[in-house]
């Protein structure tokens, strides 16, 4: 049958018409539901074809050795990947005695659509199998948000010719095969069959599966039950070590039909025992079954309706761009929502890429969208941190360190990165995960989350900024050694984003435990303590180039050999992929913002002739060769007045998983630039910064871009922002107010019942547009690339 070589374009939704052998793996990417506990790749009930079979839990994984060619100290023993939960979303069907395969058979009609409003992926088939027997096929899926462990699937087949045998195989499959993570056998052995049995039980309905990860001593428990209504069926429960099955019978006449309503709830553990886990699992259960799927299904609209009450963004003028701006919201909730004390992989729970870990974009580009538009969720990320603090603790004395090491790269706490000039010596994370705290509380104003988790993150920080720097003859502290976010820039001296970043982390702490004394007593701070973060804090070098007028990313970075652009053809990107890393680390070329980045996360530092002319500098020197670029590239463009390539930086942003620009998605999404495009948007066209003097607001258009609308949370309060070409307006939808913030620098505050409409001034000129390297701009990305 035809098919389209795009997801169909809708306001709340993404959908599929056709069916496409090509590129199974990017839909099934695209397609995943999500809680933030369970994830579920968006693969066909009937399991195959599968590119990528994924159920995932977040924190379920399992460990293997790290080998190296060369050991040297602090590197890492033992590593942790994600695996494949055991999967309760399989459905398969056999019409009289031939399996449902849309690649047998006729298929006339095949459809996909993911609802941003409902939470749920539906699928309409219509088949012909090759004896001539016709059905359609009707399954919708949801991964609750309401009840953290359960997923459920509403399943229907009717005749369309008959009468006609149908056979429903309901299952729990274990072990299923992972796609390799690793080249090394030595790691993959022990991910091919990661679990041992513990036990299984059945009942009328259901049944559920027990197992126990054979080198992490991780606990699994996942139940099931069925409704089964229409046509009179059979029904017969078995189990063994690796698969639970349902099988349902009925014979249907045509027109007639069957449906299946299936719930499945998820448990792991560390420390429960398996009985335990089980009682759970089967409650969580029993409670979902009760309920119904109207009911689950209504509850998830109504949380949805909750959500973008609050968070939705509004783009007028570009429907492709609406769209792909609700799917990054959507997938962002997906990845946090029932997280509750547990990591944000990098991606989500989508796939299976980067090993199910976590990385710094979960603090840098997830949680600012979290902490305006879903703060519980982001409350949630950085207690999970606190958690592992004690991993932190011993990670840092490891590296013969003060307070705390944040890993670059982890699943539960340790540090997984076998790749220390890219690792362990991007400090910044740590800092970044203060960041991410400060700007929590600055934004809630939730004085017990400080004082419970706030400050110990923000005091052990401190203390390895402390232990990490050293003094000069001059009285300035220089941070040496480290790697900044560029991933083609390492070991460098006195990166410009970490030393804003330090000098942020060490002013928070200092001000944390002066407003908390009894819990900074506890944590053994003093006053002398105290007062060395504010000095040090104060004596941060920051780079600057007198001869060119310009911030350096890192100390003597401006004086590099520039990257040779023009011989570098487009075949050779990304360059990681063509080029040694020891001439990308002593080279002018940039994969990903990085001084841009210190230009967005500490504005306040920069003048704005300063921050344009940074931003036109390392334009000519960024290809973009990391996803997390072009958002913030996006954000800074607009501050500076280049509106078209703010748009085009925006476009890519939003493009890059439905595109799939980079080739590189079939095994999950991109979560944090995911993440970015509610900050281009926001941040960028809606100019809001936030820092240490409050909040701003400073929002403009650019074409095709006729209007745009967002909320934010801020305290109690939501404030919803509308923006025209010429006029913003300000309204308090939530809470009583005053809130007072800034327009273009002026001082405003806007009550309840009383919207502040609000001239935009003239834009100043920008002057011309900075250029990018040959072949990388974000519009000729995306024409090449699409």
């Amino acid at each position: 049958m035809p098919h389209r070589s795009r997801f169909d374009v809708s306001a709340w939704g993404i959908g599929w018409t056709g069916w496409d052998p090509e590129r199974q793996a990017r839909r099934e990417s695209v397609f995943s539901l999500s809680n933030g506990h369970i994830g579920w790749r968006g693969t066909l009930d009937e399991g195959d074809p599968c590119e990528v079979p994924g159920a995932y839990l977040n924190g379920l994984y399992e460990e293997h050795p790290m080998p190296y060619a060369e050991d040297g100290y602090g590197y890492p023993d033992v590593g942790e990947s994600i695996i494949n939960a055991p999967d309760g979303k399989v459905i398969r069907l056999l019409v009289g005695d031939e399996p449902f395969d849309i690649r047998e058979g006729r298929l006339h009609r095949h459809e996909q659509y993911l609802d941003f409003r409902a939470g749920t992926l539906t699928r309409e088939v219509e088949w012909t199998s090759p004896a001539g027997q016709s059905v359609r096929v009707q399954s919708t899926r949801l991964v609750s948000l309401t009840h953290r462990a359960v997923a459920a699937i509403d399943y229907r087949v009717t005749a369309l010719s008959g009468p006609v045998e149908v056979t429903v195989l309901s299952e729990i499959v274990a072990n299923e095969p992972l796609p390799p993570v690793h080249p090394d056998e030595r790691v993959m052995a022990p991910l091919e069959r990661p679990y041992e049995p513990v036990g299984h039980t059945v009942s009328q309905t259901g049944a559920t599966v027990m197992y126990r990860t054979r080198r992490s001593g991780v606990h699994v428990a996942v139940a099931m039950a069925h409704e089964i209504t229409g046509a009179d069926a059979s029904c017969e429960i078995d189990a063994d070590d690796d698969v639970a099955r349902a099988t349902v019978t009925a014979r249907l006449a045509p027109g007639d039909g069957i449906r299946i309503v299936k719930v499945v709830a998820h448990e792991w553990s560390e420390a429960l025992q398996d009985a335990a886990l089980r009682d759970r699992a089967e409650a969580a259960v029993s409670t979902a079954a009760g309920l119904g799927w109207e009911g689950l299904a209504a509850e998830q609209r109504a949380r949805l309706d909750e959500y973008w009450d609050v968070a939705d963004v509004r783009i007028d003028g570009s429907a492709r761009l609406q769209q792909a701006v609700r799917f990054a919201q959507f997938q962002v909730l997906q990845a946090a929502a029932r997280a509750e004390v547990r990591s944000i992989p990098g991606k989500g729970l989508t796939g299976p890429g980067y090993e199910g870990h976590t990385f710094w974009d979960a603090e840098a580009f997830v949680l600012p969208v979290l902490t305006y538009t879903l703060p519980d969720a982001a409350a949630d990320a950085l207690r999970w941190r606190q958690s592992t603090l004690h991993h932190a603790r011993r990670r840092a004395e490891h590296l013969h360190l003060a307070g705390a090491a944040f890993p670059w790269r982890t699943i539960s706490g340790p540090e997984c990165s076998g790749y220390w000039p890219a690792g362990t010596v991007a400090f910044h994370i740590n800092a970044d995960i203060a960041a991410a705290v400060i700007r929590h509380v600055r934004a809630t104003g939730d004085v017990d989350f400080e004082r419970e988790v706030g400050v110990e993150i923000l005091v052990e920080t401190a203390r390895l900024w402390a232990a990490l720097g050293r003094w000069d003859d001059e009285g300035v502290f220089h941070i040496d050694g480290i790697t900044g976010p560029d991933e083609y820039s390492a070991l460098v001296d006195d990166n410009t984003f970490t030393n804003l970043a330090a000098q942020s982390n060490l002013r928070g702490a200092a001000e944390a435990a002066r407003r908390h004394p009894e819990q900074a007593r506890r944590l053994g701070v003093t006053d002398e303590e105290i007062g060395v973060w504010d000095v040090t804090a104060d004596a941060v070098a920051v780079p600057f180039d007198e001869r060119r007028n310009v911030h350096e990313q890192s100390a003597g970075f401006t004086r590099l050999e520039r990257w040779d652009f023009e011989g570098t053809s487009s075949e050779q990107y990304p360059l990681q992929d063509h080029f040694p890393y020891f001439d990308l680390y002593r080279k002018q070329v940039l994969k990903q913002a990085d001084l841009v980045l210190a230009l967005q996360f500490h504005h306040e530092c920069f003048t704005h002739d300063e921050m344009a002319r940074a931003f036109a500098y390392y334009e000519e020197l960024t290809v973009r060769d990391s996803s997390l670029s072009s958002a913030t590239q996006s954000v800074v463009a607009a501050w500076v007045g280049h509106l078209d390539l703010a748009i085009d930086y925006l476009t890519e942003a939003a493009t890059i998983d439905l595109d799939d620009l980079r080739d590189d998605i079939d095994d999950g999404l991109h979560i944090a630039a995911l993440a970015g495009v509610w900050t281009a948007v926001v941040s960028g066209l809606g100019g809001m910064k936030d820092g240490p003097d409050g909040l701003e607001f400073a929002p403009r258009l650019g074409e095709p871009i006729s209007g745009l609308g967002f909320g934010v949370r801020i305290g109690d309060a939501v404030l919803r922002v509308e923006v025209e070409t010429d006029a913003a307006t300000y309204a308090l939808v939530q809470g009583e107010g005053p809130l007072r913030f800034r327009h273009f620098g002026e001082e405003v505050e806007v009550h309840a019942g009383a919207p502040l409409r609000l001239r935009t001034p003239a834009l100043a000129d920008p002057g011309p547009a900075p250029t990018q390297p040959k072949g990388r701009s974000p519009r000729e990305m995306l024409e090449s690339e699409a």
